[in-house]
Parts: C-alpha cells; structure tokens; sequence
C-alpha cells in the first residue's frame, strides 16, 4: 500500500461535504507532477485530507476506490482523474505549523513542495502524522 496527501480548500469542498457525499472523483488536477501522483495511486492506498488556505491541516483520511481515468471535466487527455472515498476523520487535525516543527517531517513533500495538490507520503512520514493525530497505526 502507498500513502498520499490531497489538497481541498474548505469553502471549495470541504472534509464535511466529502462524508456526506459518501465518495468523489479527484478532479481539477492541471500540474503534470500531481497528475503523475495520481497516476501513480492503487486501489486501497490511503489518502490524508489536508485543508489548505484556510485550516492549513490534515483533517483525514480518504481511501483511493478507483484508479486513474479520463478527467470528465475536460476533453485534454493529459488529465485524469481518481476516485475516493472517505474512511476516518482524524481524533485530532494535524496543522502545517506541527508538521513544520517536527524534525522528523522535515523532507515530507507537504514542507518541501507546498504547492502540490497531490503527493507522496512516505510510510514513516504517515507513521508519525498519525501519532500526532493521536491515532493508531
């Protein structure tokens, strides 16, 4: 299994609007190295919910339920995109401020490539960010 994070702006969809959705395409993605991300993606991988511009945290996790497609959003074929469902909202949101003081997330893509909509999350680096949610791994 791999682990990815996914970037949502609260006023655009929130974690809220995702569990009453129940699941959703991952659609919107025009950066050629989240879309590789998104190519990348396996059936059952987990996915953590990062609230950006506003919240700035990773609020849960969402679980990947189909592969890569062809974004319906847009004719290109360079787009595609992935489905999701939610599967648990963290005991305890993780902020991009906790994660920027703890040294060992200091390489995880969030700190390095801020911008990125769609990233890897190294199993240590999921490891640690559920410990700081005060989950089990």
């Amino acid at each position: 299994m791999n682990y990815w994070l996914i970037k949502s702006e609260p006023l655009k969809y929130s974690w809220e609007q995702f569990n009453k959705d129940g699941t959703t395409f991952w659609d919107g993605v025009r950066n050629y190295a989240a879309r590789n991300n998104l190519r990348a993606m396996k059936k059952g991988d987990l996915l953590f919910w990062y609230h950006s511009n506003e919240g700035l945290e990773i609020v849960g996790i969402a679980k990947l339920v189909k592969e890569a497609y062809q974004d319906p959003t847009t004719e290109e074929d360079a787009w595609v995109v992935v489905d999701v469902k939610p599967h648990k909202k963290l005991k305890k949101p993780v902020s991009l401020a906790q994660i920027k003081t703890e040294p060992r997330l200091q390489n995880m893509a969030l700190v390095r490539l801020g911008r990125l909509s769609v990233q890897p999350v190294t199993e240590e680096e999921w490891k640690i960010v559920m410990e700081m949610a005060g989950e089990k791994v």
